[in-house]
């Protein structure tokens, strides 16, 4: 699927979440949803603890958090717990619901070109619209990057 833009409609979002609930669009509520490649990998726990330190800002400023990975749900348990994250945890086996969002397709890393879920960010406004759509980021600075982009200081 290719990348989203912003003023496209986002795709369904219904997803299994830790807590035995589901990670969806909640009408009404914006939303951050970011993918992310692999629980209790370097950049993925940078990425995670950063929007865990953002989160009293994001929430106050009316945005729910919402990680996807492709990890299974005891890895996302334990990736939650070591690092006391609050946030909504979603488990996209397959990365079916990575690629109807454009996060999954060609990456290159260290000069090889392999096809994985690739590091993205999409905000989505109370009627499901995309705000922002940011693929093939960079861990570390990115929650900045995002909330500068949000107008969030």
């Amino acid at each position: 699927m290719p990348a989203l833009s912003p003023g496209s409609p986002a795709p369904a979002l219904d997803l299994p979440a830790l807590g035995g609930g589901r990670a969806t669009l909640t009408p009404g509520r914006r939303a951050i949803v970011y993918f992310y490649p692999k629980a209790m990998t370097g950049g993925c726990t940078t990425e995670a603890c950063d929007f865990q330190e953002s989160l009293a800002s994001l929430e106050g400023h009316g945005y729910d958090v919402v990680g996807v990975s492709p990890d299974g749900m005891e890895a996302l348990e334990q990736f939650a717990q070591e690092q006391g994250l609050t946030f909504t945890l979603a488990s996209d086996p397959g990365a079916v619901t990575a690629r109807e969002w454009g996060a999954f397709g060609e990456k290159v890393k260290d000069g090889v070109v392999t096809e994985g879920l690739i590091r993205s960010t999409v905000v989505v406004d109370e009627d499901g619209t995309v705000l922002e759509a940011m693929y093939g980021v960079d861990a570390a600075g990115h929650v900045a990057q995002v909330r500068e982009r949000l107008g969030i200081g």
